[in-house]
């Protein structure tokens, strides 16, 4: 079974509506054959009363002569008697030798099987008569009063009308069923459509949810669906407040080691202490990032418009320079460009890689992003300095490594940058830049 059958059965609109025609399938076919044995029931007993009533005809318009021999006073009413082959006929007499019998008959015979009729009984037979049909017979014996023996009257229908009848009739409660079992069922469609509308906004509202664009579910719902709301929000709530008190937690262990390591650095003796203190300080911070990051990661409701983080960025580090504007920043982001995950992260990350590109920068730094494949968005930061050669790549991905320790700066370092990154599924790519110096992608996870 192919993934997308899976799907289709999983969902619980085919399982409403498969629910749905199976009933209205079971119910009508029900009723179907219900309604088509009582019509089938009621022709039957038409066609027999209109039988009964040929015969009781028949037993009044025949009299016995003079000479004993039945004759007819006058021909019955329905005119099929007396059109040959009509599938309506009468004999009286002998079932062997009739002495009288219909026009209708032409030169056949009822073959009436031998039976003993009662006087004033009537009998019911099925025969095969003219053309091979199938007949209907009812029979009645009658004994007159000047008679010898009794003569057995018959009449008989070709059961092939009343078949054709339930036929028709079928044909047409078939077709009704159907039309009717299609407006159900496209009524059931309007009904599960409806009844399931709350949930295809909330499904909307988890999506603005998940990409930034809201922090709560809201809007009217449902009495069943409110508690869901309710519960969904609390969680969001609970998710938050357990981020803001662990980063925050964090915040406080970061600052406290910080300013026993100024003190250390301050008291200590020798640049060797110094250097080991200055890498503690940088694991701290190291370690510090991927924790925000890690407590962050697919947090709901998070997402922030790079060319907002980009921009400002860019603006503060220009004012970094002073006065001798060496360094020009282009920022080049659409605004629709959003990163799902935490400004302070983005701004980290954004923040030392332009403060690596500036330090490095003949005269221009360009910020650029796109989006790529597997909603991802890659922020690409250019410079036009001496760039860095490929052999040194790897290297200054180490955890603690900047791009040249005898250039000042407080940037983490681009293993810090990277490892963030890879928290948040993406990763860190380094490349030569058309300006003819570094380029650096940050590969992000993009809000939808």
């Amino acid at each position: 079974m192919s993934g997308r059958a899976r799907r289709l059965i999983g969902s619980l609109r085919f399982r409403l509506l498969a629910g749905a025609a199976v009933w209205i399938a079971l119910a009508l076919a029900l009723a179907g054959l219900v309604l088509s044995g009582l019509f089938r029931d009621h022709v039957a007993r038409r066609f027999e009363a209109e039988l009964t009533n040929h015969l009781d005809q028949l037993t009044a318009l025949i009299e016995l002569g003079a000479d004993g021999v039945p004759v007819q006073r006058q021909p019955l009413s329905d005119p099929r008697f007396r059109r040959p082959l009509s599938g309506l006929y009468w004999q009286v007499g002998p079932a062997t030798a009739p002495i009288l019998r219909s026009r209708s008959l032409w030169d056949e015979t009822l073959a009436l099987p031998p039976d003993e009729v009662a006087d004033g009984d009537i009998h019911r037979h099925s025969v095969v008569g003219p053309a091979g049909r199938h007949l209907s017979v009812l029979e009645r014996a009658v004994t007159f009063p000047n008679g010898t023996a009794p003569l057995r009257m018959a009449v008989a229908q070709d059961e092939a009308e009343l078949r054709a009848v339930v036929a028709d009739f079928n044909r047409v409660l078939w077709l009704s069923l159907g039309a009717l079992a299609l407006a159900l069922i496209a009524a059931a469609v309007v009904q599960v459509s409806v009844g399931l509308r709350p949930l295809v906004r909330l499904r909307a509202e988890l999506a603005a949810v998940r990409a930034g664009r809201k922090k709560r579910f809201g809007g009217d719902a449902p009495r069943e669906v409110q508690p869901l709301l309710d519960d969904l929000n609390a969680l969001l709530d609970h998710s938050e407040e357990v981020v803001v008190r662990a980063r925050l937690q964090a915040g406080n262990l970061a600052h406290a080691l910080k300013t026993n390591l100024a003190v250390l650095a301050n008291e200590a003796e020798g640049e060797a202490a110094a250097r080991r203190v200055a890498e503690m300080r940088r694991h701290i911070d190291h370690h510090m990032a991927r924790a925000r990051a890690a407590a962050a990661r697919g947090l709901p409701g998070v997402a922030t418009p790079v060319a907002d983080s980009a921009g400002a960025l860019a603006r503060v580090m220009e004012k970094l320079q002073g006065g001798n504007g060496r360094v020009t920043v282009t920022v080049r982001v659409p605004r629709e460009h959003v990163f799902a995950g935490e400004r302070e992260d983005l701004d980290e990350m954004l923040g030392n890689l332009l403060d690596n590109a500036m330090k490095w920068a003949g005269s221009r730094v360009e910020v650029a992003s796109r989006l790529e494949a597997g909603g991802m968005l890659a922020v690409v930061v250019e410079d036009d300095g001496p760039g860095l050669p490929a052999d040194r790549r790897d290297a200054v991905l180490a955890p603690g490594v900047r791009l040249d320790e005898s250039t000042p700066g407080s940037g983490l370092g681009l293993a810090v940058v990277r490892d963030v990154a890879r928290l948040y599924g993406g990763d860190l790519r380094l490349g030569d830049s058309p300006l003819g110096g570094l380029r650096v992608e940050l590969v992000l996870p993009a809000a939808s």
